[in-house]
Parts: structure tokens; C-alpha cells; sequence
């Protein structure tokens, strides 16, 4: 997510911290930098002056020029500058009689569809019983796209077809509201751009159905386009908010920056993977934070905290404490790991320094031996995995064939398996440090 941005800034603040104190030279040859990375990103060029204009103000003031390190008070004031062009994060509105509306628009390929499910999914993980309703009849495909995203959410559909696209939404709302649905998402059709017919038909579908929300779904990799995408739309529809979507493949980052400022509608959402899980709540802290290379240290704990049990982790603490860990235990640890989402991704959610050193080695790689030694455990009898000694020449070859992987590759994993054992009982016996005592 946004590399060529964070490596382009990464470059001018490294050389800007090797001038120590700096001169408005320095500062004016760092921001003419920062300026041609900006734009190059595809950043709005009305939005690139007044921010630069305020890290300037900020890099030749009394206070940085008294401080350690100058360099780091810039990248403050970019931080600082970044997060206010990014706006202020507004939730959904999702308030008064149920079922509560939220009409999804936007261009054909943006993954409206795919947010839909992504959206439903997320609000029933927060107590919300939700419905789709699939009014996008101009797309074939789409009505039956919807049902299995549907159906691999568990969350219902409604559609029909020999309707129009009021009707259908009409008809799905009627329907949700008597099965005590309180959160109905209509997807609604899109076109390859935007059209007077289009336009017409989504202006008569939120005048039907008066939705609580109206929110456009724009493609981050169309850079400035999907701002025009935005003022587009907003020209007809009276926006609420937008979301972002495939951010996982955006190097340069322009749209997330300006979509905003130049819109005037606030982002809500951003779409950063194919996964039902991949839909995050915007935070422009955390946002500014990766494009600076930061990383994202609370969005890597919070995908943590959604995938470990609280009770089971406190349970396997104690096991683990007593030397009880086993390789059933190693391998719902590797589970919870990859549940979290691909190795690249969390990755890129560390700050620049430990990102870099992380990402030296093959993330395919990675990813295929913890595969490989989910296989190879499962591959083993109950007994085998609470007592991995009882694992003979004969045993691991019956291992290594069920699993499809090789004897060396048993060995590699039962070696990972008693480097942790190891670690954990003298954790065990010295006992498990506090806190306080790490961070001294």
C-alpha cells in the first residue's frame, strides 16, 4: 500500500537528518522533493501547495531549529498536515426506524458488489441484523455475484427478477423489515462512466427509498479519477461518504490523500483486500502513519485482538507456563497467525525499519511453509502431536506422504516445534516477565 509514496518520502526525510541542523536551503530542496513526490502520486495539485506551504511555516520555526532532531520535527508537521487533508473520520449513520438503508453507488469495477458483503459482514460482527438487497439488474452477473457472497457470509438476498431497480429495492426493504432485519445495504447499478441514465436511475432510486446513507464506492488505483469520479456523483446525489477500495494495490496513494479535501465528502471505509475481513474504518492517524511509513501498529494489534480467542489465550499462557505446550498448540497458533491475513500484508503494517528488515526474506516462501506445516501436523494422530517422540523413520515417512510435503520437512517442523517448547518452559521457570520490567 502506497510504496512508491513511502519509499519516495522515506529518501528525502533520510537525507534531510543527515544535515542535522537545517537551513532554509535544506528545507526548500526537501519540499521541492516532497512536492514532485506528491504529485507524481497522483495527488491533487490544489491540495499539494497548502499543505507544503504549512510544513515549511513549520520546518523553519524557532522550535525546530532548537530541537535534536530537526528532521523528525518536519516529518511531524507532514504527519500533522497529512492527517488534517485527510479530514475528520465520520461514522455511519445508522439511526431512527429500522430497517435503517445504506444505498451503495458507484462505477462498474470499483467492487461495489464485493464492499456490499464486506459492509454487511462487518455490521453483523457489530450486532446489526443485515440484509442485501441486489438492484443492480444492468449487470447480469451481478445479482448472482451477490447471493454467493451471500451465502459465504450467511447473510441474506433479496432479489427478484422483471423489476426495476425501484421496485427491487422496495420489495427487498418491505421484505428485510418483516423478517426484523435493522440494516438493509442495496447494491445498486453502476455503468463503465458516468451517464445522464445512470445518474437518473440512482436519483429515482434514493428519492424512492430516502436511505440513511448514500455512499460512493471508488477504485483508490484510478489516482485523480476517482476524485472526479467523486465530484461526479456528488453533482447528483446528495454523497454521505465514500469508500475506498483496493488501497492493497494503490503504489501511489493520491486518491486516499485527496478525496476529502476536494470532494467535501469524508471517506468511511477502505477496501485493502479480497477477503470479507479486508474492509477497515477509516482513521486518518493511521492512514498518514503508513503513507509516511510509520506503519500501523494498532491496526496490526486490532486484527490480532479479531482472530484470538481472549479465554483460549489465557488458557494456553498457563499450559504453556507448566510445559505443556504441544504441537496441537503450535499449530492452532499458526492458524490464528494466518487467519490474520497474508504475511505481506501484515507486513506492511510494521514501521519502515522493522518492514524492511521483515520483508528481506520470501513471503511466498513464508507463506507456503506455514501451509506446509499446518499439512504436516494434521497429518499426524492425536497421540503424535501430544507426544511428538513417539514419532519414529517409519512414522514421519507416513507423515511426510499424507502431507504431501518430505522427511526433511517433518524435521524442520518438530525442530521449530521444541525451539518454542524450549522458550516457553524457561518462561516457565523464571516466570513471565511483567510489563514494567521490559520497557525499562
Amino acid at each position: 500500500m502506497f510504496e512508491t509514496l513511502t519509499q519516495r518520502i522515506q529518501v528525502i526525510f533520510r537525507e534531510l537528518a543527515r544535515h542535522g541542523k537545517l537551513s532554509q536551503e535544506d528545507v526548500d530542496q526537501a519540499l521541492g522533493e516532497l512536492r514532485r513526490a506528491l504529485l507524481e502520486a497522483d495527488v491533487h495539485f490544489t491540495l499539494v501547495k497548502p499543505l507544503l506551504d504549512r510544513v515549511r511555516a513549520r520546518a523553519l520555526s524557532e522550535d525546530v531549529a532548537r530541537a535534536l532532531n530537526p528532521s523528525q520535527q518536519v516529518l511531524r508537521a507532514l504527519f500533522e498536515g497529512l492527517v488534517e487533508t485527510l479530514g475528520t473520520p465520520v461514522p455511519l449513520q445508522l439511526t431512527g426506524q429500522h430497517p435503517r438503508t445504506i444505498l451503495l453507488v458507484g462505477l462498474q469495477g470499483s467492487g461495489k458488489t464485493t464492499t456490499a458483503a464486506k459492509l454487511a459482514s462487518r455490521l453483523r460482527q457489530e450486532g446489526e441484523r443485515v440484509w442485501m438487497v441486489a438492484a443492480d439488474i444492468q449487470r447480469p452477473a451481478a445479482v448472482e455475484q451477490l447471493k454467493i457472497l451471500g451465502e459465504s457470509a450467511s447473510i441474506p438476498v433479496f432479489h427478484e427478477t422483471g423489476l426495476d431497480p425501484n421496485q427491487v429495492a422496495s420489495k427487498g426493504l418491505e421484505a428485510a423489515k418483516k423478517a426484523g432485519a435493522s440494516v438493509v445495504i442495496i447494491d445498486s447499478a453502476g455503468r463503465s462512466q458516468l451517464d445522464d441514465a445512470l445518474m437518473g436511475e440512482l436519483k429515482s432510486l434514493a428519492e424512492s427509498i430516502k436511505p440513511n446513507e448514500v455512499i460512493l464506492v471508488a477504485d483508490a488505483m484510478t489516482g485523480q479519477e476517482a476524485v472526479h469520479i467523486a465530484q461526479g456523483f456528488g453533482e447528483t446525489l446528495a454523497l454521505t461518504g465514500l469508500i475506498l477500495t483496493k488501497l492493497d494495490g494503490d503504489a501511489r496513494g493520491g486518491a486516499a490523500i485527496s478525496m476529502r479535501a476536494v470532494s467535501g465528502v469524508p471517506i468511511k471505509f477502505m477496501g485493502t483486500g479480497e477477503r470479507l475481513e479486508d474492509l477497515e474504518v477509516f482513521d486518518p492517524s493511521r492512514l498518514a502513519s503508513r503513507i509516511l511509513g510509520m506503519g500501523d501498529v494498532v491496526g496490526l494489534l486490532e486484527k490480532a485482538e479479531a482472530q484470538f480467542d481472549v479465554s483460549e489465550a489465557e488458557d494456553q499462557v498457563k499450559r504453556l507456563t507448566r510445559g505443556e505446550f504441544d504441537l496441537q498448540d503450535f499449530a492452532q497458533q499458526l492458524a490464528q497467525v494466518r487467519k490474520m491475513g497474508p504475511m505481506g500484508k501484515l507486513l506492511e503494517m510494521l514501521p519502515a525499519g522493522l518492514a524492511d528488515k521483515a520483508t528481506s526474506f520470501n513471503q511466498q516462501e513464508a507463506e507456503l511453509r506455514l501451509a506446509h506445516t499446518e499439512a504436516i501436523i494434521s497429518s499426524m494422530t492425536p497421540d503424535e502431536r501430544r507426544n511428538p517422540k513417539v514419532l519414529n523413520a517409519s512414522r514421519k515417512r507416513r507423515v511426510a506422504s499424507g502431507s504431501g510435503t518430505t522427511v526433511q520437512e517433518v524435521n524442520q517442523t518438530l525442530r521449530q516445534y521444541q525451539q518454542m517448547r524450549k522458550v516457553f518452559q524457561m518462561l516457565g521457570k523464571g516466570g513471565i516477565p511483567k510489563l514494567s520490567s521490559l520497557i525499562r
